[in-house]
């Protein structure tokens, strides 16, 4: 089956195959054609160019685009996509000034989450997981990264990676699993944490890798939750299983988590909200990716990653949503751009290199999705008839897509 798209105003994140982590000053640069047409071949990207050098393709579907642009789908290296229920008393609290600490220590938080976990079957997790997902691809997300760490028993960690496994099977993005059963000290191990991780590196482990149910490992390296010694015990135990690691870090504190997540060849470290040049000195000597979370910053107030300074000192950066309940609770990678121009001062240019190539390096699957290239998946973003493509950060309250294609294809969901 052949799709023709053509009179596109701007095809943008074109490349000739495989294409490098944007850093520093090349994350201005998107590369375009303007007027342009793209051929898409059995679910694939099979040729493009501009409409003055459109040759004859017979058996084509063919679509006019004049006035808008493509682009390629979002991808999501960082979300919490399973939960079993919303969380929006604990906004409520907030509202009345407590804080996410505090919320968390009366047992809100990921604990609150952990339990509806705990007492919500597999098929219902599913479900609530499934219309997410679709939402989201909706919006233009083509590729997606899901964690767990909302179970924090063997049993739940197990559920919850088992239901990212029927998405990965029912869905044709590219989705990749992380197990995060250190995410919070459960409530029964408050004065024996150690006793915790103890389950964590020897039962949940050991299972997980026997039923691959992942494709990496996470902890979340926070002052209160998991400090440097705890972080290190789980990086070493999943490096026997060939689990690389994505480490949560420096949403609060900055106190020597990048530092050991780089020295572990992690590949990433998300939040940053609070960096130091002792970080920025690690990130510069590794091939570790620097990853933002904007809408958590807009959500619970907290400061923005510093992602001029990042890219000032010739670092890549990615920008994801980290859809939750608790902290994120919006997957829209649209708004993402929107706020990291906004708050964190980047071009729009840098934001979808950081919302698409280096965000499909954050989660290894760049030799299928991030750019336009020849023989990439069609995962394309088609918006609505647009002044520039600057302009969709700038209306952040408008939804500037008119299709989503996965695959070549709209996808048609109940």
């Amino acid at each position: 089956m052949k799709k023709l798209l053509f009179n596109i105003k701007g095809l943008l994140q074109t490349h000739d195959g495989i294409t490098a982590v944007k850093r520093g000053t090349a994350m201005q640069e998107l590369p375009q054609i303007d007027n342009a047409w793209l051929l898409i071949e059995d679910g694939k990207i099979a040729d493009m160019g501009k409409m003055q050098d459109l040759p004859e393709i017979k058996g084509a579907e063919r679509t006019d685009l004049s006035g808008r642009y493509v682009l390629p789908t979002w991808v999501d290296s960082h979300t919490h996509l399973v939960y079993a229920s919303d969380r929006e008393d604990e906004f409520i609290d907030r509202l009345k000034g407590k804080s996410y600490q505090e919320i968390a220590a009366k047992g809100g938080g990921i604990l609150n989450s952990a339990k509806k976990i705990q007492q919500t079957d597999e098929d219902e997790l599913y479900n609530a997981a499934r219309s997410r997902l679709i939402d989201l691809i909706k919006l233009g997300t083509g590729a997606i990264e899901i964690k767990s760490g909302y179970g924090l028993t063997t049993d739940a960690e197990l559920k919850m990676l088992r239901v990212i496994r029927s998405l990965k099977r029912e869905f044709p993005i590219p989705i990749k699993a992380t197990f995060m059963g250190a995410h919070a000290v459960p409530a029964e191990f408050k004065d024996d944490k150690d006793a915790y991780l103890d389950i964590v590196i020897q039962e949940m482990l050991p299972m997980v890798a026997e039923e691959q149910l992942a494709d990496f490992v996470d902890v979340f390296c926070e002052k209160g939750f998991f400090d440097l010694a705890d972080t290190e015990k789980i990086l070493l135990a999943a490096e026997k299983y060939q689990l690389r690691s994505k480490i949560h870090v420096n949403q609060f504190n900055s106190f020597g988590g990048v530092q050991l997540a780089t020295e572990h060849q992690a590949l990433s470290v998300d939040h940053l909200e609070e960096l130091s040049t002792n970080d920025i000195d690690a990130l510069k000597n590794s091939r570790t990716l620097p990853v933002a979370l904007p809408g958590c910053s807009f959500f619970l107030g907290i400061p923005y990653t510093p992602a001029r300074r990042l890219i000032d000192n010739d670092l890549p950066l990615v920008l994801a949503s980290d859809m939750n309940p608790g902290s994120a609770p919006s997957g829209n990678m649209n708004m993402v751009n929107a706020l990291a121009c906004i708050k964190m001062k980047m071009l729009p240019e840098e934001t979808i290199n950081a919302s698409t190539i280096n965000a499909a390096h954050a989660m290894q699957v760049d030799d299928q999705v991030g750019s336009i290239a020849k023989g990439k998946n069609a995962n394309l973003i088609i918006t609505k008839v647009l002044p520039s493509y600057g302009y969709m950060p700038y209306a952040f309250g408008t939804n500037c897509i008119e299709t989503v294609l996965i695959n070549g294809k709209k996808l048609e969901y109940n």
